[in-house]
């Protein structure tokens, strides 16, 4: 075994390139030696007792937990009535918020739809997403909620259908192709 290298005295001076030794709080080490004390450890020493056991939960009450859980989710993002215990004007408040999240992410992935709607965009979206919670992917949602207008019969039948047709197959359209389609539009005055 090596021999252990004695302590440096404490008024010496740190060596070239090494900062002074300060303690874990940023506080000047203490002058002079410092002992750490191992932990004894015998093996007579007893496992440490564990927390206390919680209780188990019943089925029952994971079931009724489950059931009040989806009733709130439900009433967050598909328009169903609050379970009892919740403020129905705190869960319409968050409600409404999760649907102007939804609008605003649908207006950032497909910034054609709000320029195709103007104004309309928003109030319009609002009310399709209070009919329908979200479908999986906001890309789904975009796509469902163009399907839902053309369903209405808008006025602007004719741009939702070709941006719907675009991006509702397996394999949308590449930028590449949507430029081309538009150059072609503006040459033929559509």
């Amino acid at each position: 075994m090596p021999a252990a290298r004695p302590a440096p005295p404490a008024s010496s001076a740190p060596e070239p390139g090494q900062a002074p030794a300060t303690a874990a709080h940023g506080a000047p080490a203490p002058a002079g030696p410092v002992a750490v004390l191992a932990r004894p450890e015998t093996a007579t020493e007893a496992p440490a007792a564990p927390a206390a056991a919680e209780p188990a939960v019943s089925a029952s009450v994971r079931q009724r937990v489950g059931v009040g859980q989806a009733a709130l989710l439900s009433a967050l993002v598909a328009g169903t009535p609050v379970p009892e215990g919740f403020d129905v004007r705190r869960i319409g408040v968050q409600s409404r918020a999760l649907a102007a999240k939804r609008a605003s992410v649908v207006a950032r992935i497909a910034p054609e739809l709000p320029k195709i709607l103007g104004a309309e965009f928003r109030p319009a979206f609002l009310a399709y997403a209070r009919r329908r919670p979200m479908p999986g992917s906001y890309r789904r949602d975009a796509l469902d909620f163009v399907e839902s207008l053309l369903l209405e019969g808008r006025p602007e039948q004719r741009e939702l259908t070709r941006w719907w047709r675009e991006r509702s197959g397996s394999r949308p359209t590449t930028l590449a192709g949507r430029v081309v389609r538009a150059a072609r539009d503006l040459f033929q005055g559509r």
